[in-house]
Order: structure tokens, then C-alpha cells, then sequence
């Protein structure tokens, strides 16, 4: 089968764009990312910021797993503000990848390199292991069934080093909500933290590999040493938000 041919089996998504922004649409009503043009690192969406409410736990990872690219907002966040990371983007659509440029997503460098591969089968034969693994993994219809899994989920938590994350957005009304949080929360053996994304149907889902009930969290508003201004602007709500659903559920 050529690639042009395989290629097929998946939605092109749409480009839309106005003097200062694009956007990735592959519907009317949904927008899969969005992109100011002046600043094009910045989190324009709240769930992305809340995913990045993971630094509350990892505040310097050094290796990061992402499952879907989109227009690449939470890769080229960590790109710049975490430059010591090494950073694996793994997207199965042909098509997204093609306009990373469009998006301003860095080329695959030493420490940045985008694969085109199905997520679930990655996360299933790699030998790598991460610090963070973020999975916002969508299509048309959703998350893939493959990406909500029992398996999918053990996978995530085999790959990570002890103390690391999977971070996964979730829809909070899609029907399925509760059996994916349920899922999470059986592969990581109930260590599980779920906080809503203000103003939006996004949730998202904290699970970490290797927690302890002795394991103590901390929140400082002062920016982190190692964090510019800018970027710490943008994420300390959701790290304190984050410490808050640690606090809330330790406290239940």
C-alpha cells in the first residue's frame, strides 16, 4: 500500500487563521489548537495549562513523553521553558505532522523529535522510559479507543521512572468519563489526582508511578529559579490548582 494511499485512513484537519492567530479545526465546533502568532509558545488553552500543572510533581523532568501533537502548544511550551528536557512527540495523523511548520513546532533536533506512529503500539515496544507522559490524543470522534485502555494505561505507567506522571486530558461530560478515571486509577493502583479545567469541559487526570501514602507535596506562589517570568505566569494557577486536588483527596 503506498503512502498516499494510507495516508487516506486519516481526517485532514483545517488551518483557519485571522491577522493574529490560526487555529487547527477538524470541525466547526471543534478547535484542536489554537496559535497567537506574535507568541507562538504560548498555552492558549486552560486544559493545556492545567497539563502542565505537572511540574508541581516534576518541576525539572528530563525526559517527556507526548501522545498527540495538534498544533504542538504543550511541545513547544516545554521546548522553551524546559530546556533541559528531552522531548518525544508521538502523533499517528500524517496530516497534522505535515504542518508542524505552519505552527511554528521546532524541527527534531537532539532533544526534540516528532514520530508519526500509533500511540498505543509505541508505548507498547518502547524500552524508554520517561519522567512525564502526556496523553491528549483526539480525534473526530474523541479520545481512540486504543489510548483509553486497560493496556494503554499499564503501558503509560510501565515507561515511567519512579516519581513520574501520566497527565491525561479527559472531556468531563463525555459518557465515558468516569470508566477512563477508573481505568487510570486501577493501572496506577489508586494514585490518582483529577482537577477540572476552569471554564471549560475539560478535566484532567494526575497518576503517578511509585506514590507513597508518606509522600509529602508542596506549592510555593514564588516562581521556581529555573522558570522565567513569563512562563511561570502562565501555569502557577494551575500548579496551585493541582496541589489543591493532592490536598482535597489526602484530606477526604
Amino acid at each position: 500500500m503506498s503512502r498516499t494511499t494510507s495516508d487516506e485512513r486519516f481526517e485532514k484537519p483545517v488551518v483557519q487563521e485571522t491577522a493574529s492567530a490560526k487555529s487547527m479545526v477538524f470541525s466547526d465546533i471543534d478547535i484542536q489548537s489554537r496559535m497567537i502568532v506574535a507568541r507562538p509558545d504560548e498555552l492558549q488553552f486552560e486544559y493545556t495549562r492545567l497539563m502542565m500543572g505537572v511540574l508541581m510533581f516534576q518541576p525539572q523532568p528530563k525526559r517527556m513523553l507526548m501522545v498527540g501533537l495538534g498544533g504542538g502548544s504543550l511541545a513547544k511550551f516545554c521546548y522553551k521553558y524546559l530546556p533541559d528536557a528531552l522531548i518525544t512527540v508521538v502523533e499517528i495523523n500524517p496530516h497534522v505532522i505535515a504542518l508542524r511548520q505552519s505552527f511554528c513546532i521546532p524541527d527534531d533536533d537532539a532533544r526534540f523529535q516528532v514520530v508519526q506512529m500509533d500511540a498505543a503500539h509505541f508505548m507498547a515496544q518502547t524500552e524508554q522510559t520517561f519522567d512525564v507522559v502526556f496523553v491528549d490524543g483526539f480525534d473526530q470522534h474523541g479520545i481512540p479507543e486504543q489510548l483509553c485502555s486497560i493496556q494503554f494505561y499499564s503501558d503509560c505507567r510501565r515507561v515511567l521512572n519512579k516519581g513520574g506522571l501520566t497527565v491525561a486530558n479527559l472531556h468531563r461530560f463525555n459518557a465515558y468519563r468516569d470508566v477512563y478515571v477508573d481505568r487510570i486509577e486501577a493501572a496506577f493502583d489508586g494514585a490518582l489526582w483529577v482537577a477540572n479545567a476552569p471554564g471549560t469541559t475539560n478535566c484532567v487526570a494526575f497518576a503517578m508511578h511509585g506514590y507513597s501514602k508518606d509522600t509529602k507535596f508542596s506549592y510555593s506562589k514564588h516562581r521556581p529559579a529555573h522558570m522565567s517570568d513569563e512562563a511561570w505566569a502562565q501555569i502557577s494557577p494551575s500548579v496551585a490548582r493541582v496541589f489543591l486536588a493532592t490536598q482535597e483527596k489526602q484530606n477526604g
